[in-house]
């Protein structure tokens, strides 16, 4: 092969038009804490209501600045929804996200509100691959829902990468 035939080779990929959109760029970097309040119940299974705001009024919510928080109770205790909302109006100052739940509840809550700040137009008859390799384990519920955000605007959706994809749907 001579230098004149090097020219002609053509990378595919990069003029398919293809565009990757890899989810882990929307992931939110803030640190992740699961907060479990069965420490500040009485013998781990009973709310007192004096106690419970007490330790509220008194925990130093600064420390979860930017953080995003998980609330909930590893144990069988009877908790009043109340409680739980007493610690959001608590922690809103200082935390990005809070919710009731796990950690996968609340990796996905980030990546909804990451995935409803994009602009669908932006994607409008693009062919899409959803990247499919990360380094963080990616929940699917954020696959499902960047799906929904692109179906109805999209030309074509893959999931994968460009060499090896899975198509996904592609508009009549």
């Amino acid at each position: 092969m001579d230098l004149a035939e090097l020219d002609l080779i053509e990378n595919k990929v990069a003029n398919s038009g293809l565009i990757t959109i890899d989810l882990e760029t929307l992931r939110h970097s803030g640190k992740r804490v699961l907060f479990d309040i069965k420490d500040w119940l009485f013998r781990e299974m009973i709310l007192k209501e004096k106690d419970f705001r007490d330790f509220v009024k008194n925990h130093d919510w600064s420390q979860y600045q930017n953080q995003n928080i998980a609330f909930y109770c590893s144990t069988d205790a009877i908790v009043p929804t109340w409680a739980y909302m007493l610690l959001a109006s608590a922690v809103q100052p200082y935390a990005n996200k809070y919710v009731f739940g796990n950690l996968e509840q609340l990796e996905i809550a980030l990546y909804n509100d990451a995935i409803t700040q994009l602009n669908p137009a932006d994607y409008a008859d693009k062919r899409i691959i959803l990247k499919g390799c990360s380094q963080n384990e990616l929940p699917i519920a954020a696959y499902v829902a960047m799906s929904n955000k692109l179906l109805p605007v999209v030309k074509s959706l893959m999931y994968g990468e460009a060499c090896s994809n899975v198509p996904i749907y592609k508009k009549r």
